[in-house]
């Protein structure tokens, strides 16, 4: 096989610009039929592994040879993927394992992947053993009167010597879990019945794990080693990756979720097959999968949920038939079989979205727009064939802007908190949504070679007043654009320092390159890091991210989460500035933006409430340990119930309502493992996180309201500020501001 066709087309693929990789919707965790133990690794999956390897020793952006060196730090990170708490292995299990720690590049090499499969293998016996024998101290239950306290966060604790200390571990582990129970008001029978099934649960998924899971968990660690952001995708894995890049997948339209042996509806996909049906509903259960108008029916009970979601996509206009129990029916009630035509179905929740905020100021308001922007998508499959109604975030932002306009905003706020970036293109193109055509980023590739690329606009769809609103999840491609923002001097970055993450990466389907290009995908794709990519003005924001204008207050994710917590980061570095004019300069308002936004937040209750809250989770988040003795605990409950009442009084009174926070006890911890609650409870739980007040983004909406009053007050600042030829100056700002009696009373908080 030769490689320089192959390198040719890598750098033609789709590139992409994101920090991290989260689950689709519709389609991970979950049960999945029993796997045959002990797990062998396939041909294919060698094959994979050796492929991948050529690329990444050859042409990653910073390539290493996989040798003995490498294989160490894969087995490291191969290790803290599987026991990341040290709560499994003993150190007697990573003496035998030590030999294996120069092996691994071998593994890969020879296409003998034995020895990570055979790490796996004692992994999962390992975990079932922990399992059983947590669940075996159940029956006598736990006396809290001593003094023992139980070390939760063990990431630099040490490996147990032995079993027996592995066990004095767990008794502590399970002590605490049958404590928080306690706390939360349950007896002792709820409490064994609870435990008893999480551990029981717990092991049928072990025991469910298959071949596909070893070997994705170890290419992550492989991959993942080179650096922080390649990874290798299964073809699972894949095909979810591109779904969230388009936000549509073929399907029914609904989010699943698995509940003991059964696949649950959590909910429905407006606009979907199985909405618009209206025979589903949340809660319902899926026993059983039939294809076509007459396939059998699969029984799926007890399956994992990536498995029955495989059953149920399909082809656009193909039919898919789902045996239901409804959800208010018993275990042993009528079954119903409902047909549904497949369909595309687009994900609107993680689309971009807008909403309006009125801010008084004086006797007047002001509207100031705001667009949240979750991702960067764009649907890159539909945009190479030819279609010219392609979704992308650019466009959606670009119908939103317009819809803004129209409803006479007079500042614009771009919401990239959380955003972990996307599609490099996406980035280049919106930034000129708001600076017109010219260069957004620079990106330097292996060879060195710097390429400056940009948007073609030829005009901007925005030229007025303009803040984008960010925090430590704010990644990549959202720093691509922030920072073109900032260097062109064309808004304000408000918030707290981003991620810190500078380099690109491009998917490489291993299908094309293996003997199979024309079968099922089987070999998967790997998301490698081939250049690194720095602001216009020449520096990287490589590990040191962007810093914001005005500086918000940040909750202390800094020491944990962001490109510098990677070991193996790439440094900062800096090239020289593309050739690019600034559209404004921020000096002239921004020491008035500034103590504007100081005099303001020094009294605001609903400001001082979000410190407040701030200190506390700052607070929390500081303890690594807790006491296993009830009365100890109970106190620090009590307090902390105390301390969260406060809260919701406190936010009561500033915006006079308290409904995203009726159950009392909601922000207390109910010792209740994720999807051991009741549906209505985790569905509350979403729609209260939704309708919670947003301190941060009112008072960035304050912060652009100053920036308008003080352009309307001052045309020559005006002039500076904004973009030159801009329209801003002779339509908003020369028109009068509205008299807050005509403000409208749906004011966003």
């Amino acid at each position: 096989m030769t490689f320089r066709p192959a390198l040719a087309l890598l750098l033609a693929l789709t590139v992409t610009c994101t920090y991290a990789q989260s689950a689709a919707d519709l389609g991970a965790g979950g049960n999945r039929k029993a796997a045959v133990w002990p797990l062998k690794p396939t041909a294919t999956q060698a094959q994979a592994a050796q492929l991948s390897a050529r690329f990444l020793t050859r042409f990653h952006y910073d390539a290493q040879p996989l040798d003995d060196a490498m294989s160490a730090k894969i087995y490291k990170d191969y290790f803290k993927l599987l026991d990341s708490d040290k709560v499994f292995f003993t150190q007697q299990d990573m003496d035998k394992f030590a030999p294996l720690a120069t092996k691994l590049d071998d593994a890969i090499w020879n296409q003998d992947l034995s020895a990570p499969f055979d790490i796996y293998n004692k992994f999962l016996e390992r975990a079932v053993q922990r399992m059983t024998y947590a669940r075996s101290l159940l029956k006598d239950g736990f006396s809290f009167d001593g003094n023992e306290s139980y070390e939760y966060d063990r990431k630099n604790a040490s490996w147990a010597k032995d079993d027996a200390a592995l066990n004095a571990l767990w008794r502590k582990r399970t002590m605490n879990d049958w404590l928080r129970l306690k706390l939360a008001g349950k007896s002792d029978d709820e409490i064994r019945k609870t435990l008893t099934k999480r551990y029981t649960n717990y092991i049928e998924r072990l025991k469910q794990l298959d071949g596909e899971d070893a070997f994705q968990t170890f290419m992550t660690a492989y991959a993942e080693t080179t650096d922080p952001h390649t990874d290798y995708l299964s073809p699972r894995q894949a095909e979810n990756f591109a779904i969230q890049m388009k936000l549509s997948l073929e399907g029914i339209g609904a989010q699943l979720q698995a509940r003991d042996d059964y696949t649950m509806i959590f909910s429905l996909v407006p606009g979907g097959p199985a909405e618009k049906s209206a025979k589903l509903k949340p809660g319902d259960r899926i026993v059983g999968v039939g294809q076509g108008d007459s396939g059998p029916i699969v029984d799926v009970i007890g399956w994992r949920l990536d498995d029955v979601v495989n059953l149920i996509r399909g082809k656009k206009d193909t039919t898919v038939r789902l045996e239901i129990l409804p959800a208010d029916a018993g275990p042993d009630g009528k079954h119903e079989l409902i047909s549904l035509v497949r369909k595309k179905v687009n994900i609107e929740e993680s689309a971009a979205k807008k909403k309006i905020i009125d801010i008084k100021d004086g006797d007047v308001v002001r509207k100031i727009g705001v667009i949240d922007l979750p991702s960067f998508y764009s649907d890159f499959g539909a945009r190479s064939e030819g279609d010219k109604d392609y979704r992308s975030a650019t466009r959606d932002v670009a119908k939103l802007l317009g819809e803004l306009k129209a409803a006479g905003v007079q500042g614009i706020i771009v919401d990239l908190r959380n955003n972990g970036g996307g599609s490099l293109a996406e980035a280049d193109s919106m930034t000129g949504l708001f600076t017109g055509k010219g260069p957004a980023v620079q990106v330097r590739d292996a060879r060195g070679q710097v390429d400056v690329q940009g948007a073609d606009n030829a005009e901007p769809v925005w030229n007025g007043p303009l803040a984008v609103l960010v925090n430590r999840g704010t990644a990549s491609a959202s720093e691509i654009f922030s920072a073109a923002i900032q260097d062109y001097g064309r808004g304000l970055v408000i918030g707290t320092p981003t991620f810190g993450k500078g380099t690109v990466q491009t998917l490489i389907d291993l299908d094309r390159f293996s003997q199979n290009p024309e079968g099922k995908p089987q070999y998967g794709e790997l998301k490698m890091t081939v250049q690194e990519f720095f602001r216009i003005n020449g520096g990287s924001t490589q590990i040191k991210g962007v810093t914001p204008d005005l500086a918000f207050p940040n909750n202390g994710d800094d020491k944990d989460f962001g490109e510098s917590t990677y070991d193996n980061a790439l440094p900062w570095t800096h090239i020289a500035p593309a050739d690019y004019k600034p559209e404004g300069d921020l000096k002239g308002y921004l020491p008035q933006l500034e103590s504007l936004h100081a005099a303001r937040v020094a009294n605001s209750p609903s400001w001082k409430l979000m410190l407040d809250e701030l200190a506390q989770y700052k607070t929390m988040r500081a303890k690594t340990t807790v006491s296993l003795n009830f009365a100890q605990r109970e106190t620090e409950r009590k307090q902390l119930d105390a301390t969260q009442a406060g809260f919701r009084a406190r936010q009561k009174a500033i915006d006079g309502s308290d409904d995203y926070l009726k159950d009392q006890d909601s922000s207390l911890d109910d010792g209740l493992d994720p999807g051991e609650r009741s549906l209505k409870s985790e569905l509350k739980q979403e729609q209260d996180a939704k309708k919670a007040p947003d301190a941060q983004l009112r008072e960035a909406a304050h912060i652009v309201a100053d920036e308008v009053g003080l352009l309307k007050t001052d045309p020559k600042l005006a002039t500076d500020i904004l973009p030159p030829g801009s329209d801003y100056l002779a339509t908003v700002l020369a028109g009068a501001d509205k008299p807050a009696a005509a403000a409208s009373t749906a004011a966003t908080h």
